[in-house]
Formats: structure tokens, C-alpha cells, sequence
């Protein structure tokens, strides 16, 4: 990718608690270090609750395609995170 991109996308995930905006950090930085073609992500905690992703893009396609992929992990994340709570209280019920 050239150093001249011209798309840029970001995400800002806000957490109930500093504990849990950690967690997703340590989820998506994997994640942002691995090459997606003619895209790159920066991970900066925006805040004790909030992560921001900040997507840089040679391209639509490529913006797009790199927004779909960074949604769906933090929805795979947040989903484990739900389900991990879930299995804590009896019956299994969220609470």
C-alpha cells in the first residue's frame, strides 16, 4: 500500500469498564498487526473505556473489505464476552 492512501475509516468501541475495553485491545491487536491486502489498522485506547481502530485504505473496495473484516472480529469478541458472563450465572441465563 502506498504511504499516500486515500480512505480512512474509525471505530470507537465504548466499554462499560476500563476491564473490559482491555479485553477487547488485547483481542484486536492480533489482529491489526496481521497484513490485510491494501489496507492497514492502528489500535489506539482512546480512553479507560473506549478502543479506537483507525483504518487507512488504498481504496473503496479495500476500505470496505477491511471495515467488514474489523466488525466482525469485534462482534466475535463481544459475543465470546456475552457468552463467557452467561456461563458464570446459574442456569446459564445472562444477567
Amino acid at each position: 500500500m502506498s504511504d499516500t492512501a486515500d480512505w480512512h475509516a474509525t471505530l470507537r468501541i465504548h466499554r462499560p469498564n476500563p476491564a473490559d475495553a482491555e479485553r477487547i485491545e488485547r483481542a484486536l491487536a492480533p489482529e491489526v498487526s496481521r497484513e490485510v491486502p491494501r489496507a492497514r489498522a492502528e489500535l489506539v485506547r482512546a480512553g479507560p473505556t473506549s478502543v479506537e481502530l483507525r483504518i487507512t485504505a488504498a481504496d473503496t473496495s479495500a476500505c470496505r473489505a477491511a471495515l467488514n473484516t474489523y466488525l466482525a472480529w469485534v462482534g466475535l469478541v463481544l459475543s465470546t464476552e456475552r457468552a463467557a458472563r452467561g456461563s458464570a450465572v446459574p442456569g446459564g441465563s445472562e444477567g
